[in-house]
């Protein structure tokens, strides 16, 4: 077969979303606070599937899991099953999971969902097959890399946290639409309010890629946006190679290294006959009922769509804007509490979109992990609006502000930045620029564009404290002046 039959790429993803707004776990009452406890403190024979420890649902799971359905646009079951995953792994203490099966009779919570996304131009409609509850494991804690640590630790307090996943359709074609479907996928459930992603191994992804024709793999637990379209791109790239060279694909499972951003064979890939599904004895199976639907439905927030909509027509924002602030709940609320503040929206976007998401992204944090308060931002930019600080000065300032928490005007007074709006001070820097610079001058008395060296010069000088308007007119006055004199 060519390769050319080869080149078209088919991406499925199964994501596992912790629902962290529970208290307890899916099947005990542990905490489900368990990040930074001391390893298996949180635990319980049920936890551990001791013989007669009996599993009870938790209810509050099976709301939380309906509302993400129905943001999904899935059919809710009328009656869902829990199954037996049998499989041994370390971190599985009962040797099997307690999950759903869609087969053999198996009814999961909620089937035959979508979610339409948009990459670039085009909008996508991405096919969700399935959404079901089951538990976590435990968690593996390896020295270094997988494959070369000297030996594996288990820590079972995760064992037993509600877990929704939730299977795509084989819809997707690139490693970016991946990263576009989790974004907005992760936008829903912060809307939703049944689940952080600022909390580490909060929602983890495998993704089943295929070369058009060839075999599939399976990556395991990539654990960030960044990380899914690295490990997609060189999964690609890997299979293309061994196509390249007529070789064949393996059905296999891999690990994503994000240290060495390389996959790693794990083992090959079990077909679902080897988990040996059978229903789970110790649960009932769960009748979902229309008015318990209806009830949900009551107490769902604005979702991500929506919010977009009422950005544009309540704050008059491009689509653009309101679709980069909803895209993250929290950048989108902390902009709604900076509007309340300052009523001029569409400056509260520029500032935050540009200058305050890249400053995050520099020091590689969550907005919910920097210091910067909306009251900051709007008192940042009333200082630039009063003419006590420039706009040039307000971005040297906002990074400040990001980091450490200090109020605008703290931050101008430590460092000296206010603006020099004064004729006086700025006279004898503005003779010294033009004295410094004679093939300048001559260049920006004969051509207009040419004064831009001179004004960047002076602001130079100045360390951009400089009123810029102030700045223009005195250059162009003494211009003038040269013009004047020339001419007499």
């Amino acid at each position: 077969m060519s390769t050319e039959n080869h080149n078209e790429v088919r991406i499925g993803l199964e994501v596992h979303v912790q629902l962290t707004s529970l208290k307890t776990k899916l099947f005990c009452g542990c905490s489900s606070d368990y990040k930074g406890k001391d390893p298996n403190t949180m635990v319980c024979p049920v936890c551990f599937g001791i013989p007669g420890a009996l599993p009870v649902l938790n209810e509050n799971a099976v709301e939380y899991a309906v509302m993400a359905a129905l943001a999904l646009n899935c059919k809710v079951s009328e009656r869902m099953f829990f199954f037996r995953k049998n499989y041994y792994y370390p971190d599985m203490p009962k040797n099997f999971q307690i999950s759903q099966y869609d087969q053999a009779g198996g009814v999961p919570l909620a089937m035959d969902g979508y979610l339409c996304i948009d990459v670039g131009k085009k909008r996508k409609k991405v096919r969700i097959g399935r959404v079901h509850l089951e538990e976590d494991p435990g968690r593996l804690v390896h020295q270094g890399a997988i494959d070369t640590s000297p030996y594996t630790l288990v820590d079972y307090n995760r064992s037993g946290i509600t877990l929704l996943e939730i299977v795509t359709d084989p819809d997707l074609d690139s490693p970016k639409e991946a990263r576009v479907f989790l974004q907005k996928l992760r936008s829903i459930l912060e809307h939703l309010g049944i689940f952080s992603g600022r909390l580490e191994g909060s929602m983890r992804c495998d993704a089943n890629i295929s070369l058009t024709g060839g075999t599939r793999v399976e990556v395991k637990n990539i654990s960030s946006f960044k990380e899914v379209e690295r490990a997609l791109g060189f999964e690609i790239m890997r299979q293309k190679n061994l196509v390249k060279k007529g070789l064949s694909v393996k059905l296999e499972t891999r690990h994503w290294d994000e240290t060495r951003r390389v996959t790693i064979s794990l083992r090959m890939k079990e077909e679902e006959h080897d988990y040996r599904y059978f229903p789970e004895p110790d649960l009932v199976p769960i009748v979902v009922t229309k008015d318990f639907i209806e009830e949900v439905k009551e107490k769902m927030p604005e979702l991500p769509e929506a919010r977009i909509r009422r950005f544009v027509d309540a704050y008059s924002l491009p689509n653009y804007d309101a679709e980069v602030l909803v895209s993250d709940k929290a950048l989108a609320d902390f902009f709604e509490r900076t509007v309340k503040l300052y009523d001029r929206p569409k400056e509260v976007s520029n500032w935050m979109m540009g200058d305050l998401l890249r400053n995050l992204n520099e020091n590689n944090l969550e907005l919910t992990e920097s210091k910067i308060t909306p009251e900051h931002l709007v008192e940042m930019i009333k200082l630039i609006e009063d003419g006590v600080i420039s706009g040039k000065i307000g971005k040297r300032v906002l990074p400040e502000i990001v980091l450490t928490g200090k109020r605008p005007s703290q931050i101008i007074k430590e460092k000296g930045l206010v603006k020099i709006s004064s004729r006086e001070a700025l006279q004898d820097i503005v003779a010294k620029v033009f004295r410094e610079n004679p093939k300048c001058v001559e260049d920006a008395l004969a051509d207009e564009n040419a004064v831009h060296f001179l004004v960047g010069q002076l602001m130079k000088a100045t360390k951009g404290k400089a009123d810029p308007q102030l700045v223009n007119q005195m250059i162009h006055e003494k211009l003038e002046s040269l013009k004047a004199k020339e001419n007499m």
